[in-house]
């Protein structure tokens, strides 16, 4: 069931840190004492009974980390009531474990040593209320995405024959005939027609995917004052609850922010001189390297598309806009100080379950 590399003497009843490097078939782990001495090792079988089994032999107090993935809910509702402290790390942020050879053994050591030294970004687990919703929000974003793809293509197999599709009248239904009949060539045709079936399915599944959303949505009553911010509808709110999921997970609207990938990344070194005998900063310029690339990009694309239409659509949120650009803004940063306004105020509204103010953020905007 497992093997082991030391001495089952050697664990005594006190803090252990525990790497676990997931695999479909086996799971290799490393358990390391608070002094970071290695003393155990072994291999268990990826399944619920045999990793239970080892687990509830273990003494003392136990912390375990693995890297989010495929297995990392599953794992995650497996182990919590198990263990002291369970961290599913980001493998984004894991640099140690690119460095040097690479193997399951090896991984999980360097996973106990960052646990240990408390080194490991932390990937949100913990929120069940909203499960349910998460999945059904996965399933239509799925669906709005591979219809997206099938359109794309089938556009792109009109413009290789020289054929302009301009517009959305290439997709419907009505005109289909007409279109399928400017291809000449047989093949063409039919994988036109296959890609047209393709079309009708995935429509009708999204259709499908976006009631079972809205419907479980209905239970959540957040969702109601979230449809109070302009550009938030139906859709985006149920989105925004499945995907943040709690908002107490972010203490302030900055961390949201760089979590939706609306934060600007600055780069600096030794900003501090000496002038004079005192300690002075320096006047050196930050450098901005742009929006932060590690982020939740269906989230940044709900805030972006809120930001985007409520700078068409009159009303509050329009207005603020318009008097970002008399300031001399740009229009693209503009945008995205919009989308930061929206995702400020979605926190707010959710923390302190209050109703949306257009007059607080008309003084906001003065």
């Amino acid at each position: 069931m497992w093997l082991i590399a030391y001495e089952r003497s050697t664990l005594v009843t006190s803090e252990k840190y525990i790497g676990l490097d997931v695999h479909q078939a086996t799971i290799s782990a490393a358990v390391m004492d608070a002094s970071g001495k290695l003393v155990m090792e072994f291999v268990l079988e990826t399944k619920a009974a045999t990793i239970l089994e080892f687990f509830s032999g273990l003494r003392g107090s136990l912390s375990v980390t693995f890297e989010e993935g495929t297995w990392a809910a599953w794992l995650y509702d497996l182990l919590k009531p198990q263990v002291s402290q369970l961290v599913v790390c980001n493998p984004r942020k894991n640099a140690l474990l690119k460095a040097g050879n690479k193997s399951g053994r090896i991984d999980a050591r360097k996973l106990a040593e960052l646990l240990r030294g408390n080194h490991l970004k932390p990937v949100y687990h913990g929120e069940t209320g909203v499960r349910t919703l998460r999945e059904l929000a996965r399933s239509y974003l799925a669906m709005v995405k591979d219809l997206a793809r099938v359109m794309s293509r089938l556009k792109a197999i009109y413009r290789s024959w020289a054929i302009p599709c301009a517009g959305r009248d290439v997709y419907y239904g009505r005109h289909r005939a007409q279109w399928l009949g400017k291809l000449r060539e047989p093949g063409v045709r039919r994988r036109a027609e296959q890609l047209y079936q393709q079309l009708d399915a995935l429509q009708q599944l999204r259709q499908q995917a976006r009631q079972q959303l809205l419907a479980e949505s209905r239970k959540h009553s957040i969702t109601i004052k979230l449809r109070q911010i302009p550009s938030v509808g139906l859709i985006r709110a149920a989105l925004l609850v499945a995907l943040v999921q709690t908002p107490h997970r972010f203490r302030t609207k900055r961390q949201l922010w760089a979590y939706s990938g609306l934060a600007l990344e600055t780069r600096t070194s030794a900003e501090y001189c000496y002038a004079e005998g005192q300690l002075r900063r320096s006047k050196k310029l930050i450098s901005i390297r742009g929006l932060n690339k590690d982020h939740n990009h269906d989230l940044k694309a709900l805030f972006k598309a809120a930001a985007t239409l409520a700078s068409v659509r009159p009303g509050p949120l329009q207005d603020y806009y318009q008097q970002l650009l008399a300031k001399g803004i740009k229009p693209t940063m503009a945008r995205l100080t919009l989308a930061r306004k929206i995702a400020a105020i979605t926190l707010t509204l959710w923390k302190r379950g209050e109703n949306f103010d257009a007059e607080k953020l008309k003084s906001q905007a003065a």
